[in-house]
């Protein structure tokens, strides 16, 4: 498990484009049979993937958690983003389809990945926090995802947001935990920015067409740095950063964060006209 360290501020406008990408971009995470997860100090948040292709897929135990088993102390939000698989907690199936989320609380001791069709495998995101008490296991598709509409053609920012981890919808102790599609001819994502100091967040960008690129934007809203994303990468955002993308095409990406609290709207808007 790769461990990523926090980041003050005043060194961070100091990076050039080689350490943002080294000390922010989460690459190579989808990979073929194999679980992936990078340990931030970001709220001890755990971004990772899987893709099982040929065999079931455990979720391991990790030495650095100093655990018996992954969720003895934490609780995770895992959504699929590509085709049908299945997700065993505990003994228990769960049929989880492409933008469906599963929650699996603290005190979880098993838990398994596969896919549905090995020729056409799924890819489950991960997201994971420390936990102080047990929440109870609760599949949400994306047909039950509390949907809000935003932005518009006119400023290519038409979006649909779908929340499933928060204060309103699957209970937890931390994550809050959702995904935003963007529509055809639309390519900015979170603009206007904001941050929340209260609260870390990462990005994991899916759904993005071959051949193209977003540009993930970040840092303080008076000296920003981009770092290029491709498909299947993420980016942890510390609290004091902004975090907004602009593609050269359409794309979805899945939005989790964990910290202070789990109000999805405590947050610090930033004028355009004070970016720079």
């Amino acid at each position: 498990m790769k461990i990523l360290h926090s980041v003050h501020p005043n060194d961070f406008k100091t990076y050039q484009t080689e350490l943002v990408r080294e000390r922010f971009l989460l690459s190579g995470l989808v990979k073929p049979d194999e679980l992936n997860c990078v340990y931030t100090h970001y709220d001890r948040m755990i971004v990772g993937a899987v893709q099982p292709v040929s065999k079931t897929i455990e979720l391991e135990n990790y030495s650095n958690l100093r655990a018996d088993f992954f969720l003895q102390r934490r609780e995770i939000g895992i959504i699929n983003v590509a085709a049908d698989g299945e997700i065993i907690a505990d003994g228990i199936t769960y049929a989880v389809n492409k933008m469906d989320c599963l929650y699996l609380g603290k005190g979880v001791k098993s838990v398994s990945f596969s896919s549905k069709n090995g020729a056409q495998p799924a890819v489950f995101y991960l997201l994971s926090c420390p936990a102080h008490t047990e929440y109870p296991t609760r599949l949400m598709t994306n047909d039950e995802a509390v949907k809000v509409n935003a932005g518009d053609g006119l400023n290519a920012n038409e979006r649909v947001i779908n929340k499933y981890i928060h204060a309103d919808g699957i209970q937890s102790c931390q994550l809050v935990v959702g995904l935003t599609i963007l529509a055809p001819g639309s390519v900015w994502n979170t603009m206007p920015s904001h941050v929340h100091d209260r609260r870390m967040e990462a990005y994991f960008y899916f759904d993005l067409a071959a051949g193209q690129k977003i540009f993930h934007y970040m840092g303080e809203a008076d000296a920003t740095r981009h770092i290029l994303v491709d498909n299947y990468e993420a980016v942890v955002s510390p609290p004091w950063s902004i975090h907004s993308g602009s593609g050269t095409s359409n794309y979805s990406f899945i939005w989790g964060m964990a910290g202070e609290n789990l109000d999805y709207s405590d947050m610090d808007a930033i004028a355009i006209k004070d970016i720079r």
